[in-house]
């Protein structure tokens, strides 16, 4: 379908869907898919949009709470991106969590919508203390492709491409894209999805960074990361508390994206 016929987007997924890294709680989050959103609108000014996502959720809870609402939506275009939460915990299944995706792609695209879903970056690229869970997305990311094909899924391929983790691109704890950051990932999907205008430029790397950030400084980031970010995440998952609880979805409805973007900073 030409993403000028879109006339109603809903996104599902956790905290990078959401929008975290981008904007705040006071002016409120836009995150990459409020911005894929409004490029889709550039070519479909009706287009409604919504966004079930939820931080912290993981691939099974987006099934279980997000899917029904998003079919109840009768979407033409949906996005379905989770995963990384359930790489991070102790116990991982990559079949089971892409298991959880695939019945969201199947449901959706057995309904009429086109589907689109990333790949995730090398998170040991983005912060070198996560290095051994890269086989774990590597996993994981090879049964997304899979599922995709199966059910004729947009993939937005983010894993190939070294830029993507560029550090400019995340916000200070590391597993939130920064504005720039979401920016690319809705680059990412609207080149996927073809939409006029897109290309691969968000394939390539920024310029040069020189701020010089090696040796002693280098080890003083993660340090601080450690105390500031990493810790205080696993306390929170040994006290069987997440960063969503309570929290419901910021646009359960679906709404005009003009309406979004004239509140959104």
């Amino acid at each position: 379908m030409a993403a000028s016929g879109y006339l109603r987007y809903v996104a599902l997924g956790d905290s990078q869907t959401e929008g975290l890294g981008d904007g705040d709680e006071g002016r409120g989050l836009r995150g990459w898919a409020d911005r894929l959103a409004e490029q889709l609108a550039q070519d479909s000014p009706g287009l409604l949009y919504a966004n079930l996502a939820v931080r912290g959720r993981l691939a099974g809870q987006v099934r279980a709470e997000q899917l029904a609402p998003a079919l109840e939506l009768k979407p033409d275009l949906a996005t379905v991106v989770a995963g990384i939460n359930d790489v991070l915990r102790p116990r991982f299944d990559p079949d089971e969590v892409a298991g959880h995706l695939e019945a969201a792609f199947a449901a959706l695209t057995g309904q009429g919508a086109r589907v689109a879903t990333l790949t995730f970056p090398d998170i040991g690229r983005i912060a070198p203390l996560a290095r051994p869970l890269a086989p774990r997305v590597v996993a994981l990311n090879a049964r997304i492709r899979e599922a995709a094909r199966r059910h004729d899924v947009v993939v937005a391929d983010s894993a190939p491409h070294a830029a993507v983790t560029d550090p400019r691109f995340w916000s200070a704890d590391r597993l939130h894209a920064s504005p720039a950051g979401h920016a690319r990932i809705a680059a990412a999907v609207a080149h996927a999805l073809e939409v006029p205008g897109s290309d691969d430029s968000w394939t390539r790397p920024l310029p040069a960074d020189l701020s010089g950030r090696t040796g002693l400084r280098a080890a003083g980031d993660e340090l601080r990361w450690l105390g500031a970010f990493l810790g205080p995440w696993l306390v929170r998952r040994v006290r069987g508390r997440s960063s969503g609880d309570g929290r419901r979805a910021k646009r359960p409805a679906l709404l005009p994206v003009t309406a979004f973007a004239e509140g959104a900073s």
